[in-house]
């Protein structure tokens, strides 16, 4: 089969097409036949910094899927040969990626793929929904009628995590750097934008919550923007965030008794563990997709399988408005 094979760890060279022999599905693994995939940042970063969690030289990147089953391993038992699934599924250690004909899936970590989303649309929502979804929902369990700050409202997870708030029956402010920014995040449905380089935290919240607070900030950017969200929300309100990786003084959540709340999406394959509800998340994310409440925002340019060294650098440059997908099969 061809694939685009990880030759090293660097720059976007390293990403080289080649041929690697066809996979066969064991235990409870399918076969699926890649349609498309979607270039996450997590992708760029394990293929120049390498690490425990990147597949070794040799082996293929990328987690999000979109394809049709085409094999079943011997004890696999939730699909059927020519079912279409979506999911994010692999490219870590010890799995196979997406970016090849074919891939080796774990049937926990797919679902049947949304009727009215294409397979470009498909293959660009798994990472960035089942981030979404885990840390609206399953940690900080939004109630209809709150008031959510969404971070990097124009971003891969910050754009589903506006539907599934205005989904849930939320008050949604997202925070943007520029127009066209405002323009994405207004378009999937935020109630207030707001530019974060023109205005202040303090300022923001008097403007939209009379100085009360939010209930729930969800950072999808760390750094400042962590910080900014503890000052953003109420007394006892509650923070998720999906990129703590900085030092933080804790004493503002501390005085304001807050919940805070940490995502990684990718623990369950990095453990093993609760496999099972991502492939859960994505069967209601697609029944919110068929309702026509989750679209995703696609990039312009759409690369192709040998391509995916330009994909990578497009995301990487911090050019690219919206999700960059590869087409494989489609």
């Amino acid at each position: 089969m061809k694939a685009v094979i990880l030759t090293g760890y660097g720059g976007p060279e390293v990403l080289r097409p080649g041929d690697l022999a066809k996979p066969e599905p064991v235990g409870r693994q399918v076969l699926v036949e890649v349609m498309a995939t979607s270039v996450n940042p997590v992708d760029w970063k394990l293929r120049t910094r390498g690490g425990e969690r990147a597949p070794e030289p040799g082996g293929v990147l990328h987690g999000d899927v979109a394809g049709r089953i085409v094999a079943l391993g011997p004890q696999a038992t939730r699909f059927r040969v020519g079912d279409e699934v979506w999911g994010c599924a692999g490219g870590l250690r010890g799995y196979d990626g997406a970016l090849a004909e074919f891939m080796r899936a774990d049937e926990d970590l797919l679902a049947e793929r949304p009727r009215g989303l294409d397979w470009l649309q498909a293959a660009a929502l798994p990472l960035v929904t089942i981030t979404a979804f885990e840390g609206l929902f399953d940690r900080a369990r939004l109630q209809p009628g709150e008031r959510v700050l969404v971070h990097g409202g124009a971003g891969g997870v910050g754009h589903v995590a506006i539907q599934f708030a205005k989904a849930a029956g939320a008050w949604v402010a997202a925070t943007v750097s520029n127009d066209a920014k405002a323009q994405i995040a207004a378009g999937c449905g935020a109630d207030a934008v707001i530019d974060y380089t023109q205005e202040a935290p303090a300022d923001y919240v008097a403007r939209l919550t009379g100085g009360a607070g939010f209930d729930l900030a969800f950072d999808t950017i760390g750094g400042a923007a962590f910080r900014a969200s503890l000052e953003a929300v109420r007394p006892s309100g509650r923070v998720v965030s999906i990129a703590a990786t900085d030092s933080f003084e804790l004493a503002p959540a501390h005085a304001k008794g807050l919940d805070i709340q940490i995502v990684l999406m990718l623990l369950p394959m990095l453990t093993g563990r609760g496999k099972e509800r991502h492939g859960e998340i994505m069967t209601q994310a697609a029944r919110l997709a068929e309702m026509g409440r989750l679209r995703p925002v696609l990039d312009p340019q759409v690369f192709a399988l040998e391509e995916a060294g330009k994909a990578h650098a497009h995301l990487q440059s911090g050019t690219a408005v919206g999700k960059v997908v590869v087409r494989v099969g489609a």
